[in-house]
This record gives structure tokens, C-alpha cells and sequence, in this order.
């Protein structure tokens, strides 16, 4: 039997000599590799916290104490160190357990993650909560160096430090968050002034004050007492320290028995603490360490090569969205590409390399970015915003009041619309049409396939106010590509198919499902005109109005939440223009959060897939 199969608690661990737990981390990242290659998931980062994780469980008592887990793409151990080893092999499967920590899957989870900057915040609310419940125990807050980038991890730590509650921040720094990390405080928190360096310098130093003739022995005393002074200004502690933080490290993150022993002596300190501890991310399996940004997050791969498993050869939405970048980069040097900390996952790393001086990556800040972008648009430039769905809901303020409210000439080109699939509810992008939609001057816009997102993203840039248009994750439709893009007439949808007896308006990717739905209605013999609306704001109510009053039977269809989204706004079209005795089915997804699973099972377990409109055409017109 194997050392992690007689684990089945943080007690079991417990149990184990610390001279074999470098064994046991080696187990994991065999598993975790193995499962991975198989499943896909967020590998590198991981592989960088073994040691860590399970450091962390040999000397604190979790459930009891409790630990956030910033993200929480690097929770694996965590979740095979707490009763969750059997089932690790469902991980991100449908039914199974998930990639991120979730409080109603495990009360060792203190926390459901997903976002980054989450969790010092959420820590000293739990800690400050057990201190008003009389409750004993340890919160330990593990933040990676990336998200150390976003506003919302300094204010926890603004608090933390003014309440002086118990609790433990660990960051964990890796020089890496999804892509190289980026900004003044990255620098600061980056190996430059590394424990090694610092120590030869302070050896050659001393060496030398000692020769000096005379007064040698006085002059390095000197020096010993000023030391305090000289870390405090060269070490990253000196931001924690303002804080009011004590901060301890650089320690390495892969020595079981320095990282146990560090843990064992700042856990009774009642103060706040601030451990930083330096981590290798992709850790003991070299693939990943050679390419740590492609295996942050992976698919299934082959284990002894690292090479992907995938047979598609169309491009991906995001694939087109950067060429089509570069394409019309070339002709306008107006045009500036803004990400957060995405330049790889938003297909922006060929615009960055052929023009670096209109590139921003503002690390984790999707709401600084926002503001960032409005403030060039004000100066003539055109800026793109590149954020997926999920995260672009974190600057709704600086949407609707930074470029909103003057119209600023920002687009957002927002990846991940819709059901992106295995990483679940925090990553699904079902919320966009509906909060964007909203908003005064805003435009909206979803596109069929590739070719019409080059379009779209035409049209955004030429248009003088703010332009939105999100496009699904994965391989599109593999159309043929036009050679010369043209912009759409903004507010005009398109006529697909015509029939008169059901209308059939899509929006996005679900024009394919509706197209489908027609062809298989045509044997059924109910004859239906497809419409891809494109314009979920402002709608084609010209068209959709004519074709409301001719045709009574209607199917909306959307990749988003009902509520407040493209069929909401078809129906306030139509009940605004007075179009009554009509009979309209909404598909979309209902008033719930969505699970992770594959996107295909998931789309027709919530009613928005061909089939889902077929079935509603049917009982519509028996």
C-alpha cells in the first residue's frame, strides 16, 4: 500500500515520521500528474505547493483551523490530504469533485474560491468571526504573488493590519501567476533580493569592514546593529511591515522540514504574520516546469511527453481574436490591447510581441484596467480590453461609471461567454448580456462564428462610444474567413432561414443550435425563420417587430441567465411596441448557478442546445 492510501485525514498525515513525508510528496505529484493528463486542470501550480500543503496540514488541525485558498487552483493536495483521494480521479468530471475548493464538498473547504485576491479578506472575516464565537483556532490565508497584483488583497491586508487579528497570510511566491507577473510590487516581491545574495553580500561586507585597519572590529559592529535597518529596506518585509504585519522569509517552499518548523513557531503568535515562501511552480514533473504558463491551466496531455491530446484542427475564437488584432493593428496605431494578466489566455502574446509600446498588461486588475483603458480613450486612443467574462464582472463599477457615463470609446472583447465547461460555476461567463445590456450607451453584441467575431470587433473599434462583444471558449465553426473585414451596420440582425410557422431569434454561438433545430423541425414539418439577432443592444427591433406581427410562435435563445438577458430584452421590445396575442419561449439558463461538467452535457441538461428548442417548437405547434 502506498503512504497516501492510508490517508484519509489531515489526522492520518499526522501519523506519518517527517522524514518520509518527502516520499508522500512525491506520491502526490505522481497522482496528480497522472489524474490531470486525464481530466485536465490547473497542473503547474499545483505541482508548486506539495511541500506546502502538506506543511501546512502536519502542524495545523483543519477543520478546525482553517485555511483559504486564494483561487484556488493550487487546492489538489489540499483535497487529497482531506478525504477526497478516492474521488480525486472525477476531478472537474460532471457529478464529481471540484477543481476549485468548494465549502458544500468538504467542511475542510473554509472557503468556495474561484476568483483571485479573495482570500486574506475572507480570512480575517473568519478569524475575526471566531473571535467574537470565543472559538480557538487558526485562519491561514495562502495568496500567490499574482494575486498580490489586485486592490482587494490590500485592502484585507490594510484591515488585518489596523485590527491586529490572528491569522497567518502565507504568499506563496512563484515569479508566476497564470502568465510572468508584471508591475512595481512584482518586482518587489521577486527573487532579486533573494536570502542567498543577501547573505553574501553581508559575509564580503563583513569581511572587509573587519580588515579595516584600526577601526575594522568597531565598523562591522556598527554595521550588525544597522542590519535591521538595511533588510527593511532591501526585503520585501518592508511592505508587509507598514501593514503591521510580522514577516517572516524568504524561506524556500520546498523543504519539508524548514517549512514545518517555521509553521510550528509562528502559529501561537497572536499578531498577524506575513509568511513568504518562495515556490517552483511546476514542480517535479519537467514539462511543466519548462512551460509553467501552458500547464497553469491544461487539457489532457500525453504524461511522458507533456504534448496535448486534441484532434480539432479549426482555430479558436481566441486564436482569430488576436490575429484579427494584429491584422488591423497594422493599418490603425491608434489601437491598444489591455489584459489582466491574460496575455496567453486572451490570444494577445503575437500583439505584444509586434507591438510592445500599445500592449498593457495591468496584472490582476481588472477594475484598474477598465479606468486604465478609459483614460486613454479620452487622449484618442482606441483601447481594446481583453477580459474573460467571469472576471470582467469584477469591474462593473468602472464599466457603467468610467466609460459608460461619457460614452468612452472602449472596447471589451470578452472570452469565455457562456458555459466554458470543467472549471464550473466561478468560471462560467452566463451574466455578461445581462449586466451589460443595462447600461446606458453600451452596445452589445454576440457573433455566430469566427468570422463574424472579426467583424464585430471592426465594428466595436470604429464605433465612438463603448462596444461589448463576447465570444465562447474553444474551436469555432471553422468557416472560411473573409479576407478584407467589414464592419456591421450596428442594430441589424441577419435572416437565416424564413418560414412561417415558428421565429427562432439566436443570439452568439446559439444561432448553430438554432440553425440545427430548423433542419430537424423541417421533419417534423414546421417551418421556421431563423434570425441571428447579433445585437443583443441595441436590438434589429425594425425586424424583429415585422416578423413578431406575421409570425405569433417564438423561440429566444440565449447562452447567458434568463433573467435580464437577450430574451428579456426581446420581450420588452415587443410589449414596448404594444405586439400582443403572441406566444414566446425564452431558452436560457434559469435562476441557478451551473456545475462543472463537459459544455455539451451541460447545454442540453439546461435546456439550450437544438434539441431544447425542438422540444418547445413542438409544444408550441402540436
Amino acid at each position: 500500500m502506498s503512504m497516501l492510501d492510508q490517508i484519509n485525514s489531515p489526522q492520518d498525515l499526522k501519523k506519518i515520521p517527517r522524514e518520509e513525508l518527502p516520499k508522500l510528496a512525491l506520491e502526490i505529484r505522481q497522482l496528480i500528474v497522472d489524474v490531470v493528463s486525464k481530466t485536465g486542470g490547473h497542473l503547474a501550480s499545483n505541482l508548486g505547493v506539495v511541500e506546502l500543503t502538506i506543511a501546512l496540514h502536519y502542524v495545523f488541525d483543519v477543520p478546525n483551523d482553517k485555511i483559504v485558498w486564494d483561487v484556488g487552483h493550487q487546492a489538489y493536495t489540499h483535497k487529497l490530504l482531506t478525504g477526497r483521494r478516492d474521488r480525486f480521479h472525477t476531478l472537474r468530471q460532471h457529478g464529481g469533485i471540484s477543481g476549485f475548493p468548494k465549502m458544500s464538498e468538504s467542511p475542510c473547504d473554509a472557503f468556495t474560491t474561484g476568483h483571485s485576491s479573495t482570500s486574506i479578506s475572507a480570512a480575517l472575516g473568519i478569524a475575526s468571526a471566531k473571535r467574537l464565537n470565543q472559538e480557538n483556532a487558526k485562519v491561514i490565508a495562502v495568496i500567490g504573488d499574482g494575486s498580490m497584483t489586485a486592490g482587494l488583497a490590500f485592502e484585507g491586508l490594510n484591515q488585518a493590519g489596523d485590527i491586529h487579528k490572528d491569522m497567518i497570510v502565507i504568499l506563496n511566491d512563484n515569479d508566476l501567476s497564470i502568465g510572468p507577473n508584471v508591475g512595481a510590487l512584482s518586482s518587489l516581491l521577486s527573487r532579486t533580493f533573494s536570502a542567498k545574495r543577501i547573505q553574501d553580500q553581508k559575509k564580503k561586507m563583513g569581511e572587509f569592514l573587519r580588515n579595516l585597519p584600526k577601526i575594522g572590529q568597531d565598523a562591522y559592529h556598527y554595521a550588525k546593529r544597522a542590519e535591521e535597518s538595511f533588510k527593511a529596506f532591501v526585503t520585501p518585509g518592508m511592505l508587509f511591515e507598514a501593514f503591521n504585519f510580522d514577516y517572516f522569509g524568504p524561506i524556500k517552499g520546498h523543504r519539508l522540514d524548514q517549512l514545518i518548523d517555521i509553521l510550528n513557531n509562528i502559529k501561537n503568535i497572536d499578531d498577524p504574520v506575513l509568511l513568504h515562501v518562495t515556490t517552483q511552480k511546476g514542480r517535479g514533473y519537467a514539462p511543466a516546469e519548462k512551460n509553467p504558463v501552458y500547464f497553469h491551466g491544461v487539457g489532457c496531455f500525453q504524461v511522458k511527453t507533456g504534448n496535448k491530446l486534441s484532434c480539432s484542427t479549426a482555430p479558436s475564437y481566441t486564436e482569430i481574436f488576436g490575429k484579427t488584432m494584429v491584422e488591423l493593428a497594422e493599418t490603425d496605431d491608434k489601437i491598444i490591447a489591455v489584459t489582466a494578466a491574460m496575455p496567453e489566455g486572451t490570444g494577445l502574446v503575437k500583439f505584444s510581441q509586434k507591438f510592445p509600446d500599445r500592449f498593457f498588461d495591468v496584472g490582476i486588475a481588472e477594475q484598474h484596467g477598465v479606468t486604465f483603458a478609459a483614460g486613454m480613450a479620452t487622449e484618442g486612443m482606441k483601447p481594446v480590453v481583453a477580459i474573460y467574462s467571469t472576471f470582467l464582472q469584477r469591474s462593473y463599477d468602472q464599466i457603467l461609471h468610467d466609460v459608460c457615463l461619457e460614452s468612452l470609446p472602449v472596447t471589451f472583447a470578452i472570452d469565455r461567454g457562456g458555459i466554458v465547461g470543467e472549471d464550473g460555476p466561478t468560471h462560467h461567463g452566463l451574466f455578461d448580456l445581462s449586466f451589460l445590456r443595462t447600461l446606458p450607451n453600451m452596445i452589445v453584441m454576440a457573433p455566430k462564428d469566427e468570422n463574424e467575431l472579426r467583424r464585430m470587433l471592426l465594428t466595436a473599434i470604429n464605433h465612438p462610444g463603448p462596444a461589448a462583444f463576447r465570444y465562447p471558449r474553444g474551436t469555432g465553426a471553422n468557416v472560411a474567413i473573409d479576407e478584407h473585414i467589414k464592419p456591421l451596420p450596428i442594430g441589424k440582425g441577419e435572416v437565416l432561414t424564413e418560414g412561417k410557422d415558428l421565429l427562432i431569434l439566436a443570439i452568439g454561438t446559439s444561432v448553430t443550435d438554432a440553425l440545427e433545430a430548423h433542419q430537424i423541425l423541417l421533419e417534423k414539418h414546421i417551418h421556421a425563420t431563423v434570425v441571428n439577432c447579433r445585437f443583443v443592444k441595441p436590438l434589429d427591433a425594425d425586424l424583429i417587430c415585422h416578423l413578431a406581427k406575421e409570425i405569433p410562435h417564438i423561440i429566444t435563445i440565449e447562452e447567458n441567465l434568463r433573467q435580464g438577458g437577450f430574451g428579456s430584452a426581446v420581450l420588452e421590445l415587443l410589449h414596448d411596441e404594444n405586439i400582443n396575442n403572441l406566444q414566446v419561449k425564452r431558452l436560457g439558463i434559469h435562476d441557478t448557478f451551473v456545475e462543472h461538467g463537459p459544455s455539451k452535457l451541460l447545454r442540453k441538461k439546461y435546456g439550450i442546445d437544438a434539441q431544447a428548442i425542438v422540444s418547445a417548437a413542438t409544444l408550441m405547434i402540436p
